[in-house]
């Protein structure tokens, strides 16, 4: 859904995004995964877990974070048990790495990134990823502005991956998976859980 030339970007304010269009203004409400529409977006009445189990949730998953090889080691059957229950949304980047190994493959190719970022990717693939941008959730605050700080993150991340992968190169499926990853962990790190992935 391409935005018109005359619209201009939202703004966000707290948890409510300004829609500003010609002269008229709409106040959206920002969901707790930062949607503010669409399919994705979570109605906040409809919230079934009560606070102090997600907390509870939280608790046993930090210590599991935090003792990782003992877990995988010991405990796998746990692990899965857990993962199929869900992953709490404040500990899902920090699992998520763990889970595919990503966070190895990143220690072992420090500055990679960057590196990767500063070569020259074929030009079909700048061209395909700048033309979805725009596409990768548009009811999202991270991804709502165009030329915004999310979008510019995901272009570096499909971008990256292009040179690091460039049997593959960049195709549009890449775009969602990237994009669900910045939502929950910084650009370099999403970058390293696609490769894993």
């Amino acid at each position: 859904m391409e935005q018109s030339d005359n619209a201009q970007d939202p703004i966000i304010n707290g948890n409510h995004v300004e829609e500003t269009s010609g002269t008229s203004k709409q106040m959206q409400e920002i969901d707790k995964y930062g949607f503010t529409g669409g399919t994705q977006y979570t109605n906040p009445d409809s919230e079934d877990i009560p606070v102090n189990k997600i907390r509870k949730r939280e608790i046993k998953w930090l210590t599991m974070l935090d003792n990782w090889d003992l877990w995988m080691a010991k405990k796998f059957s746990k692990v899965k048990q857990r993962c199929r229950k869900g992953i709490p949304s404040s500990l899902r980047g920090r699992a998520w790495q763990l889970l595919c190994g990503s966070n190895l493959l990143q220690r072992q190719n420090v500055g990679k990134y960057e590196e990767l970022l500063k070569t020259e990717a074929a030009s079909n693939a700048v061209e395909d990823i700048e033309k979805d941008l725009h596409r990768q959730f548009p009811f999202h605050e991270m991804f709502a502005k165009k030329h915004g700080t999310g979008q510019q993150d995901l272009y570096n991340i499909l971008y990256a991956y292009a040179v690091y992968n460039p049997k593959d190169g960049y195709c549009q499926a890449q775009a969602p998976i990237a994009a669900v990853l910045l939502m929950h962990m910084p650009a370099e790190e999403a970058f390293w859980c696609m490769v894993a992935m």
